[in-house]
């Protein structure tokens, strides 16, 4: 992956809907030359899908927690985490629990009775999001954040 291809990377990540000729421009290559790039790219897996990032709170999910998850059962507790809607997250982890989970729910209430439905699955340590002060950052940097590196 050259300087071009990372370039690509950098403006597909923030704006993953820019169309190839506004991207190529932005890249310094043709329409073709950038979409065969991009193309490349998608095969090899460098890029793996595009996304809608929706805002939780604008469709009515006002409450974010962590949860840290021990259990003796995988199978049956991720059974029920894949069929869980409050679950937007799971991750294995090592260390003293086995699970990292992210839920969004609509309330407090809502968590707490998410958590007693995860009662029977094991232990827990919930953790509510106050704020994101930093929620997402890109894994490609802008060019001025690549030369400071």
């Amino acid at each position: 992956m050259d300087h071009v291809d990372k370039q690509i990377l950098f403006y597909l990540q923030n704006q993953a809907r820019i169309s190839m000729t506004e991207l190529g421009k932005s890249v310094g290559l043709s329409q073709p030359a950038v979409t065969e790039r991009v193309k490349r790219m998608e095969e090899k897996g460098v890029i793996e899908e595009y996304r809608t990032v929706i805002s939780p709170e604008k469709i009515g999910k006002q409450t974010a927690a962590y949860m840290l998850f021990r259990t003796r059962d995988c199978h049956a507790f991720l059974d029920f985490v894949r069929t869980s809607p409050q679950v937007a997250e799971c991750h294995r982890i090592s260390g003293e629990h086995n699970y990292l989970l992210k839920v969004v729910t609509e309330s407090t209430r809502t968590l707490e009775e998410f958590g007693n439905q995860c009662d029977k699955y094991g232990t827990y340590t919930i953790l509510i999001v106050m704020s994101s002060p930093i929620e997402h950052k890109f894994l490609i940097p802008s060019l001025e954040e690549a030369r400071a590196e």
